[in-house]
């Protein structure tokens, strides 16, 4: 059953990677190079052709999110809103997040420090776990390999989440995100740019560390992203008790947006799982109710501006970030001077 499974999952994965290759090749042969020749910049050809194939992808995520979930969040609404104002700027995330521009820096400026990070642990003895090979002709199996692959990156994504909204510092950025009052499938994507070169890089370490194959981090890295879409959709949706336990709905998720509840930062919070509820469940982080609750930030309510615009949200992380450290500078000059003044 495992082989079966694993062919015909190896057999679409397969076969997609080589329509996005063909699409690839085609643009890149046809508009890329010929332009990076007319302006002098065939020193980047190949990774600019790597890099190409995330767009494509990207791209590909964003025609099948739309097609699948606008019509759901038109025909069965969590929320019902007078006007879309405000989604927008989300859709401006999604296109920055989706068509590779942070893969393209990524690329340009990061692959090689990673790479020498890589050989550095390599040269002091630290190598990539071979998840593969942990139980032959079981691990072996690819569909088995890529499950592993997904809890392993999921038990990470879930502490990197959490810890996101337990230190001041990292939870101003990740406010950026708790900051959307109409939560809609685009909203998975608004995230401080600062946050999601932290969540790119900690990802792409642990796929190094663990040995995943290039090939299905991309499929990893997409399925991920459209299940986070679901989970953020507008849509009045219920898994039923096993499912809800067994894969974060748009129920459970919009449980740790909701005001009070699920986001308060560095005090406490729920819901924190990326994909699957069990470490949640595990780690005692859990909230299973219902209830449809406003979502956003709690100092909304008494008129905290987090911005309306890309640039603005970005910008206010910022100053944010800079009072909290004049507060924390002040403070410890208070303590000295008290201490000094007994």
């Amino acid at each position: 059953m495992f082989d079966f499974l694993g062919s015909c999952a190896h057999w679409v994965a397969a076969g997609a990677d080589d329509f996005v290759s063909w699409l690839q090749t085609l643009l890149y042969v046809n508009v890329l190079q010929p332009a990076l020749f007319d302006a002098g910049f065939m020193d980047v050809d190949e990774d600019t052709f790597d890099a190409l194939y995330w767009v494509i992808v990207g791209v590909l995520e964003m025609v099948v999110m739309y097609a699948l979930l606008r019509p759901l969040e038109a025909l069965m609404p969590a929320e019902q809103w007078r006007d879309r104002k405000g989604v927008g700027v989300d859709a401006v995330y999604t296109w920055v997040t989706r068509l590779g521009i942070l893969n393209l820096l990524f690329f340009f400026a990061m692959q090689p420090a990673f790479d020498r990070a890589q050989s550095w642990l390599r040269l002091h003895g630290v190598m990539s776990v071979d998840i593969d090979n942990l139980w032959p002709g079981v691990t072996t199996v690819p569909l088995v390999a890529f499950a592993i692959y997904l809890v392993v990156l999921d038990f990470f994504g879930y502490w990197y989440h959490r810890l996101s909204h337990r230190y001041g510092l990292w939870w101003e950025l990740h406010a950026v995100h708790h900051s959307q009052r109409k939560m809609s499938f685009w909203c998975d994507n608004r995230n401080h740019l600062l946050d999601v070169l932290g969540q790119s890089c900690m990802f792409a370490g642990i796929a190094l560390v663990i040995g995943v194959p290039p090939a299905q981090y991309v499929v990893l890295v997409a399925l991920t992203n459209f299940v986070q879409n679901v989970q953020h959709a507008n849509i009045r949706l219920h898994f039923g008790w096993l499912g809800e336990r067994l894969l974060v709905s748009p129920r459970f998720h919009r449980r740790h947006h909701a005001i009070g509840y699920g986001h308060e930062g560095t005090t406490y919070g729920c819901n924190f799982g990326v994909l699957f509820p069990w470490w949640d469940m595990l780690f005692g982080s859990a909230s299973f109710n219902g209830h449809i609750e406003p979502t956003g930030i709690r100092d909304q309510l008494e008129g905290a501006r987090y911005g309306e615009g890309f640039w603005a949200q970005q910008g206010l992380a910022f100053s944010r970030i800079a009072r909290r450290l004049a507060a924390r500078r002040r403070g410890r000059a208070a303590t000295r001077d008290g201490g000094r003044a007994v």
